[in-house]
């Protein structure tokens, strides 16, 4: 079984977040919080070995992304998309 390439990947600037947590609460699937507010992927997004600071998203959830990023008071959250050229060959 192969898993779908993202829509596109929430990355976190954690030096520039201050634990707020507005994110998490946009994107509850995505995102939980650690002890203090900081946002974290969530179980099962991303693989441990994996880049914890950049977050895979589905389609579905590039809405609740961009209120995010536009909401997020210290600009600590940038969605990337894939480069087209990315898709399969």
């Amino acid at each position: 079984m192969t898993t779908p390439e993202p829509a596109a990947r929430l990355h976190i600037d954690w030096t520039r977040c201050d634990g707020r947590g507005l994110c998490a609460e946009l994107l509850p699937g995505a995102l939980s919080r650690d002890d203090w507010g900081y946002p974290l992927a969530a179980a099962g997004r991303v693989r441990a070995s994996a880049d914890q600071s950049t977050v895979p998203l589905a389609g579905t959830e590039l809405g609740a992304a961009l209120d995010a990023v536009k909401l997020c008071p210290t600009l600590a959250l940038r969605l990337v998309r894939p480069h087209p050229s990315s898709g399969p060959q």
